[in-house]
């Protein structure tokens, strides 16, 4: 009996011991649970304390921008007649008894209006100058600042680049917060990124995201398709009226430059923006010298695909083949030659023409870099001192200068508007505009010529014609070649030199 109440009172603690451990571990695990969702929340805590913090910090420099933008609409219109169209058909067989001999054109009018445009940019020196988007001001005659104090500026347009969508106005002001720029090259997929700015006229809106893909390219958004594509792709909320504005990382430094989106006309995730590096670049030489100076290697390039990689007997499917080289220029004198492939540049891969476009452009002229090809399937490492290929500055001013002085405006021919117009197989820009009572309008052009040639030039683009017209300031005049439609004739118009 002894024995068995010995071994009942020892089955009888043991019991004890197990419910007690039972008893502390349901316990305990309710409190370590606990503990770990605590903190979870206050690392979340931290996150947002941080970018609050950045915010704070960085929106007294970003800036709300309203540019008034000269839009040229086209409309056509029948002219009336008191007693009839006398080309109708009706008209023709009641007075002659046969058809008319040719119909009636309507007539095209031009209406010229400014459309007011929202957006953002951010201050990067404390006298006043600020970076934003080309497509916001590049082609604007008025421009208004708001800061986050809530004064108002009139803004100066130093200058602006189409090919890379940058631009740099000025305001006058000092002691300015201005934001810091990172180097957007050390950026990497997956951090995370604040996007600041006016986003349909609501100032200062913060949506936070990471970084979702760099170097994106070959993207087509609405208006003019910068030349030079290097995007970072971003999922923080981007929509209308955040352009120009700042992407910025955690450290509160400026990466990109906020752009455009891909949707149907709001934030679905997909944005871009434009490499701090990128926009520096145009930058520095805006501000220095008005001059925007891309390098060159003077070559026609073409994507590698599966087919001509196989027409050339590679195994590779990614690089950049050349189909010309230019005489003279840099990729001769480096020796390059048709059908090498180019898979390096200054020690960084190259898979497509796009990204190798801009980053030989983000270079100066009489930059020496390093170019791997292959040629004959065999890798061969060149050495090229890069030329210079010249964009003169594209800004408000030179526009006002045809408008004002010469009193009309251009815009690019497209193959619709040749067709059109009669121009097919013709280069120039066509006239859109003329101003009543203006020194072209004295000489009888009118809206729907042609300028073929600027002082014996031809002018393929409003570019080239925005160039010829300001060299020709200096000499007080200028000499246009015109096609009327039917015939090619020569205007001098007087232009006052500054």
């Amino acid at each position: 009996m002894k024995n068995i109440d010995i071994r009942q009172n020892k089955t009888s603690a043991h019991f004890r011991a197990i419910s007690a451990s039972l008893i502390l571990l349901f316990l305990i695990a309710p409190i370590s649970a606990f503990a770990e969702d605590t903190d979870s929340i206050n690392t979340l805590r931290q996150m947002g304390r941080a970018f609050a913090t950045i915010a704070e910090k960085a929106s007294p420099a970003v800036v709300g921008i309203t540019a008034k933008q000269i839009v040229t609409q086209e409309y056509s219109t029948m002219p009336d007649w008191p007693f009839g169209d006398p080309f109708d058909d009706d008209f023709f067989e009641r007075f002659f008894g046969q058809p008319s001999p040719r119909r009636r054109e309507p007539q095209r009018r031009y209406h010229r209006y400014h459309r007011p445009v929202q957006g953002s940019g951010f201050i990067v020196s404390s006298d006043g100058y600020v970076l934003t988007n080309n497509h916001l001001v590049g082609e604007a005659e008025d421009v208004e600042v708001k800061l986050a104090d809530g004064r108002d500026f009139k803004a100066e347009v130093i200058g602006s680049d189409p090919d890379t969508d940058v631009a740099v106005i000025k305001i006058d002001a000092k002691d300015l917060h201005a934001l810091e720029l990172a180097n957007s090259d050390a950026l990497e997929v997956g951090e995370w990124v604040i996007a600041i700015g006016n986003p349909f006229g609501l100032s200062h809106t913060v949506t936070a995201g990471i970084v979702s893909a760099k170097g994106r390219s070959g993207l087509r958004f609405a208006g003019d398709v910068p030349q030079y594509q290097d995007y970072i792709q971003t999922d923080a909320a981007i929509n209308f009226g955040n352009s120009g504005g700042p992407l910025i990382n955690l450290d509160g430094e400026v990466v990109g430059i906020n752009t455009a989106i891909i949707g149907p006309g709001g934030n679905i995730g997909i944005g871009f923006a434009i490499p701090i590096n990128m926009a520096k670049f145009i930058y520095n030489q805006l501000v220095e010298g008005g001059k925007i100076v891309h390098g060159a290697l003077g070559i026609y390039i073409r994507d590698l695909d599966p087919d001509l990689a196989e027409s050339l007997d590679l195994e590779i499917t990614k690089g950049v083949v050349i189909s010309e080289v230019i005489e003279g220029s840099a990729a001769e004198k480096a020796g390059m030659r048709r059908y090498d492939v180019i898979v390096e540049f200054n020690g960084e891969k190259i898979e497509k023409v796009n990204e190798f476009r801009s980053r030989v452009a983000m270079l100066k002229p009489g930059t020496k870099v390093k170019i791997v090809v292959l040629r004959d399937g065999k890798r061969k490492t060149l050495e090229a001192e890069l030329g210079e290929s010249s964009t003169q500055l594209k800004s408000v001013k030179t526009g006002l200068e045809a408008m004002e002085q010469l009193g009309l405006t251009v815009q690019n021919l497209t193959d619709d508007l040749a067709e059109r117009y009669g121009y097919e197989d013709q280069i120039g820009v066509l006239i859109t505009r003329v101003e009543p009572g203006s020194e072209a309008a004295r000489k009888g052009i009118t809206a729907g010529m042609l300028i073929m040639e600027v002082d014996r030039k031809p002018v393929r683009n409003t570019k080239d014609f925005d160039k010829a017209i300001e060299k020709a300031t200096e000499a007080g005049k200028v000499l246009l070649l015109i096609n009327d439609g039917r015939y090619h004739y020569l205007a001098v118009l007087k232009l006052t030199k500054e």
